[in-house]
């Protein structure tokens, strides 16, 4: 028994040894996972009633090599926001909405996450159908005419926005009196304030809620809900009229009073005000009390309709009653002769009463008593002028009649004219010219510029009509006036006005061609556009200060002229014009003229004949040089080459050596010991002309040997062509031997 003990714990050890092992191998080892799915389920539905609990499930499935389930991480979230989230091993999260509202309707899902792994559910919409009835309460049930209630409407259970809508409604005839709706955008309660008008007596106010889904296509609406009833008060009566005497028997002369009365309620503040009519016009008012009065001598224009008017705030009664008076006698009229009088006629004025009845009758002019009678004649006057009005009396009844303007018109002075300016102004000035008549007014004037009205102009008083112009030529001005009186219009004497033009473009022009020959005419002119005369013209030279001619003249141009041009004409030349309307003297310049002044052709041909002497003489001049230079040129080498022995000719004279010769015309020089060529042109001949060569034997000595001993040298010889004369010579010159033979 006991070794049966033994192996059996024995074998439970092992096994327990076995399970370790196994275990620590498997943690050794990585766990591998997997979540195959994910998905919510709403209960009870996608739909639920407003006030029922919602539970929201999510199912998750994952599978592993673990023996155990893995933690992981459950998320719920309703329109993208996370509401809850919970981390467990079990494949069942739940989470429960109690009392589901309107404001968790929205699309749900819920994702798992295991590590670095995750998955998300479907979305789920789920709808919350209807909406809590509001609740009403009031501040008082007991209002007065022009006070207030205040309403207060909410729905606890739900949350903001909510939109309200409250009505006012009368009890009686459940009628909606008022309406208003505001959206409160923070609270789940409106707070909104009625007025009470006149008239209303029990008043109920009833709410009603809507709530907008999150996603704005649906909205849910409440059942309305009423309040208490409101009792309304009068805060005063309907007015009410008392005529005295009775509005039947009242006749012209009666006392006449008029009352109008109300009843206020004590929880009245204030009085209203209380306002009596006739018409639009208020005869009676009264703000500290419950009645206006309205007393007067009762007379015909009393008749009409009368208005009581009590107003407080915004509450307003009204009533009306119709007074009707006897007339005792008819309004008086007042007769004229006419409305319009020249001074010096006779006014005259009547006043009667339709019918004729014994009265007492007065003229008034303007409110001061005139007449006591009912006739008045005069003469009228300036002073005349006014309004008139005549009254009747019989009894304590007065009437008076309608007024009349009567006019009575002085005979106008002849009017007076003047301007503010000298008798001459410069053209584009403003002249003010005035008129004055002495006279009744209003006054007619009208301002004549030649045979046309300038302007009219009508002056309620005898101060002068000022007229304003700008004259371009001279003008003639003169004023007519005219008023009321029957004389015709009278016209004041003619005022003359010169209007000076000041000058405008000044030109300077040259007659015939701007090119001039000696000794013919030049002539300048200078003109301007416009300008009126005299104009002073100024004639200028270019770069010269002062004007070479000056002249005033009254037409638009002026000349300068000179018989005989030459050259000291030649030149630039501008002009100035100016008259007295220049200002400070200033002068207006012209353009620049360029004039040219040409040599006649006589005065050419001389100059030509002058010119080609000149030159003549200098050739003739340069010539006769020329040849005594080379006459001295031919000599003065012979003599040098041959200073010992001169060479003879037949005759026995002095011949000088070829050699020398016609090295000198070629232009060498012979110095001692060396025989170098050098150019030599002195006489400045040209280049060009014809030249000949002739070969010549010459005789030389020899300075080493005997006199007697002869040589002979070849030399060459220039024969110019342009003097054969000179060449022939020369050559015949050079032909014999030096000694003769």
């Amino acid at each position: 028994m006991r070794l049966a003990l033994y192996t059996r714990g024995a074998s439970l050890q092992l096994g327990a040894l076995l399970v370790l092992l196994l275990c620590s191998s498997l943690e050794g080892q990585e766990n591998s996972f997997t979540i195959n799915r994910i998905h919510m389920e709403v209960l009870p539905g996608g739909t639920v009633p407003n006030g029922q609990n919602l539970t929201l499930q999510c199912l998750v499935d994952i599978s592993t090599t673990s023996y155990t389930q893995l933690p992981h991480q459950v998320l719920f979230f309703k329109d993208d926001t996370l509401f809850y989230n919970v981390t467990s091993k079990e494949n069942i999260e739940s989470f429960i909405i109690p009392l589901a509202r309107v404001w968790d309707s929205g699309t749900y899902k819920c994702t798992v996450i295991l590590n670095n792994k995750e998955k998300t559910s479907a979305e789920y919409q789920v709808m919350v159908q209807g909406v809590p009835n509001p609740r009403v309460t009031l501040d008082k049930k007991e209002a007065i005419e022009g006070g207030s209630v205040t309403v207060n409407c909410s729905v606890p259970e739900e949350k903001a926005p909510v939109h309200f809508l409250v009505e006012k409604i009368d009890h009686n005839t459940k009628i909606v009196k008022q309406r208003k709706e505001k959206t409160n955008w923070n609270q789940n309660f409106m707070t909104l304030e009625f007025p009470i008008e006149e008239r209303e007596h029990l008043l109920v106010f009833q709410c009603q809620v809507s709530i907008s889904v999150t996603s704005g296509s649906h909205k849910e609406i409440s059942e309305f809900t009423r309040s208490d009833l409101v009792t309304v008060r009068e805060s005063f009566s309907i007015p009410k009229f008392h005529i005295s005497p009775q509005k039947d028997q009242i006749t012209e002369g009666d006392e006449l009073h008029i009352k109008c009365t109300i009843q206020v309620t004590p929880l009245a503040q204030v009085f209203p005000e209380i306002i009596i009519q006739k018409d639009k016009e208020i005869v009676a008012s009264n703000k500290n009390g419950d009645e206006a009065v309205y007393s007067v001598m009762a007379l015909v224009e009393h008749n009409g309709n009368y208005t009581c008017k009590v107003e407080s705030r915004h509450i307003s009664k009204v009533s009306s009653i119709m007074v009707n008076i006897t007339e005792l006698f008819a309004k008086p009229k007042l007769e004229y002769s006419s409305t319009r009088l020249d001074q010096g006629e006779s006014l005259a004025l009547s006043c009667f009463i339709p019918g004729a009845p014994p009265a007492n009758f007065t003229i008034l002019k303007e409110g001061t008593i005139i007449s006591e009678n009912q006739n008045f004649t005069k003469t009228a006057a300036q002073e005349d002028s006014g309004m008139y009005t005549c009254t009747a009396s019989i009894g304590k009844v007065v009437k008076r009649s309608n007024a009349i303007w009567i006019v009575v018109c002085e005979m106008l002075s002849r009017p007076r004219i003047s301007h503010n300016t000298k008798s001459e102004i410069i053209k584009g000035e403003h002249i003010e010219v005035s008129c004055q008549a002495n006279g009744t007014f209003p006054i007619s004037y009208q301002l004549w510029k030649a045979n046309t009205i300038l302007e009219n102009y009508t002056k309620y008083s005898n101060d002068p009509a000022v007229f304003k112009d700008t004259p371009t030529k001279d003008v003639e001005y003169r004023c007519v006036v005219d008023n009321c009186h029957s004389q015709d219009k009278i016209s004041s004497e003619i005022v003359k006005v010169k209007v000076i033009a000041p000058v405008e473009e000044v030109r300077l022009s040259i007659l015939l061609n701007e090119v001039v020959e000696t000794g013919k005419d030049m002539v300048l002119r200078c003109s301007v556009k416009e300008g009126t005369g005299p104009i002073t013209y100024k004639f200028y030279k270019e770069n010269q200060d002062q004007a070479f001619y000056q002249v005033t003249s009254n037409e638009t141009q002026a000349f300068w002229r000179t018989d005989q041009a030459s050259k000291k004409q030649e030149g630039q030349y501008y002009c100035t014009a100016s008259n007295r309307a220049s200002f400070a003297a200033r002068a207006f310049q012209s353009n620049t003229l360029t004039v040219t002044v040409f040599l006649a052709p006589w005065q050419k041909g001389l100059i030509a004949v002058v010119v080609i002497g000149v030159i003549i003489a200098s050739l003739i001049i340069g010539a006769r040089c020329y040849f005594l230079r080379k006459a001295k040129g031919k000599q003065m080498p012979v003599e040098m080459s041959r200073p010992a022995v001169p060479l003879l000719n037949s005759n026995n004279e002095k011949v000088s050596d070829p050699n020398v010769e016609v090295n000198s015309h070629y232009g060498y020089s012979d110095d001692v010991g060396n025989h170098a060529m050098k150019p030599v042109n002195e006489n400045k001949e040209p280049l060009n002309l014809d030249v000949e060569y002739t070969e010549v034997e010459v005789s030389s000595v020899d300075p080493h040997r005997a006199l007697g001993t002869k040589g002979t040298e070849t030399v060459y010889s220039e024969i110019r062509k342009a003097n054969p004369d000179f060449v022939e010579n020369r050559y015949s010159r050079t032909e014999g031997s030096l000694d003769g033979t």
